[in-house]
Formats: structure tokens, sequence, C-alpha cells
């Protein structure tokens, strides 16, 4: 994924840790949000600090990545410019930022603890998985994608010691599926016949394939959404079913990015779709809005 077209210049150095993509790691904060906890300094920190962890560490990954994808990158006609294909960072500057961010993200795990220790770590296995093994098998390579999103909303309320129902991580691996689907399509639509010298897994797709698993993850995703919003655990907690009043917001958002998809509008880069398409920016901030104005008055 290339940086947005419209974001500032960044010097190779940062521009090699995808920091547009970093939004992805917001997940941490579901635990901190959903348990209350947000007027807790102690808690927000560690929280923060989580998310500058995993930050570091997804920068680490996508640095190593892109020291291994250097020629296929060339090939294609956006990551091209990312600064290893381009020539304007070396193989070894690259390898030194990696390290770099690979040792922040130990570094602010040591300072909030064993469970943040234990998160990374768990974080690193799975991102071997998905490069020695998952990237170049369909469906698994998608599935592996959306266990990290899952694991960042386990270590998120992890490290905080506070229990969040079980239905947000199912909701989380559903919109992360969806995603990553998308992610696929928008791939395969793109380069054709080329697509699978430039990915593996792409082999194993189809356009029509896609489209039936894109439906079946959408859905899955309101109606768990839906389920997580009713659910005893969840009303006990907060205090009313006000979360529900919430679903038109996610109905909107996700029926929106679907129609970029089918458009041909991004669905390569998700990250860029979520900072620069209007519509979709407004309905994410009106859940936002929504949901911390409902939590503030069920605990009123």
């Amino acid at each position: 994924m290339s940086p947005p077209r419209r974001a500032v210049a960044l010097p190779p150095e940062i521009e090699l840790l995808r920091p547009w993509q970093w939004s992805k790691n917001a997940a941490v904060f579901a635990g901190l949000v959903f348990a209350h906890r947000l007027g807790d300094p102690g808690s927000v920190r560690r929280s923060l600090l989580t998310f500058g962890a995993f930050c570091l560490a997804s920068g680490a990954v996508y640095a190593v990545n892109d020291m291994v994808d250097r020629s296929r990158d060339a090939l294609h006609p956006d990551k091209c410019r990312r600064p290893l294909p381009s020539g304007r960072l070396e193989v070894r500057q690259a390898a030194a930022v990696a390290v770099a961010a690979a040792g922040g993200a130990l570094g602010l795990g040591v300072a909030v603890g064993e469970r943040l220790l234990l998160a990374l770590a768990a974080f690193a296995v799975l991102q071997a998985v998905y490069n020695l093994v998952a990237r170049r098998v369909a469906i698994l390579d998608v599935v592996v994608l959306a266990l990290g999103f899952v694991l960042r909303v386990a270590a998120g309320a992890w490290v905080l010691e506070v229990e969040v129902s079980p239905w947000l991580p199912v909701c989380t691996l559903n919109l992360a599926l969806f995603l990553a689907l998308a992610k696929r399509r928008s791939e395969l639509a793109r380069m054709g016949d080329a697509a699978a010298e430039h990915r593996g897994s792409l082999s194993g797709y189809t356009l029509a394939l896609l489209d039936q698993f894109l439906a079946v993850a959408a859905a899955a995703t309101l109606v768990t959404y839906a389920l997580y919003t009713l659910a005893e655990q969840t009303v006990r907690k907060h205090g009313s079913h006000g979360l529900v009043w919430t679903l038109p917001f996610v109905v909107f958002g996700v029926f929106r990015y679907l129609r970029l998809v089918h458009r041909g509008d991004g669905g390569e880069e998700p990250d860029r779709l979520l900072w620069f398409d209007r519509p979709l920016l407004v309905s994410v901030a009106a859940w936002t809005a929504a949901v911390a104005a409902i939590l503030r008055l069920g605990r009123g």
C-alpha cells in the first residue's frame, strides 16, 4: 500500500514505517473505552503506551516486508514509489530503521509490563506465520490478517486487566475479514493476470468468489455488531440498550465502503479511505460521538 496521495511528503525512513496505517492499532483502545476507563489516568497511559508499542512493532514488520518484497513492489503501479523499490533508501538503512522500531516497541513493552511483552511476542509470531506461509495461501492470508486485529483488541483489554464482551472480538474479526477481502478484490481487479506475481495468494481468488466472500463478511459484521449491542453483558455493563442506536452508522459505513470498492476507489488503501472519503469519515466520527454519549449517559 502506498502513502496517501494527499499526504505531506515524509522522510523515507519514516515513510518506510507507514505511519498512515497506524490507525488500525487504535483497536487497542477498545478495552479502555468499553470498560469505562477513560477517566482513569493510569489506564489511559497504559493504553497509549500499548498503542505506541503496536505502532512501532507494525512499522518494523512493514520495513522487513519491504526489504523482502522490494523486487516485486517495483512491478506494482503504486508500491514502486515506496522508499526501497524507488531507490530512495538502501537495504542497510531500512534494516537499521526496522531494528530501531522493534527496539522502541520492546522498550515500551518493558515500561508497561509482562502482559504487553507477551502480546507483542504473539504479534511477532502471527506476523511470522503470515509472511512465511499465509501470504501465499488464499483464504488463510485474510484470516491471519484478521486475527491481527483481534489480537490488538485482546491486548488492549489484557494490559488493563479488564473484561470485554466475547462479541467484541468476534465483531472485530468479521470487520477485519471484510477489509482484508476488499483489499484482495481491489488488488485482483487492478492488476489482472499479473496479480499472482505480486501476491501469491491472489492466484487462489477470482472476482466472483471475492464478491461472495465480501457479502458474507459484510453481513456477519453487521449481525455480530448488532448482537454485541444487545448482549446481556453489554447492556449490564453500560446500563442501557443505547448502543443499538449506533448500528445505522455501522451499516452506512460498511455499505459505503462496499460501494467504493466496486467503483475501484481505493479498496487497496483502507487507511486512505478512512481519512479522505468524506462520507466515510463523517460516519466514523458520528459513530464515535454516539458511542461516547451513550456510554456516558448509561453510566450517568
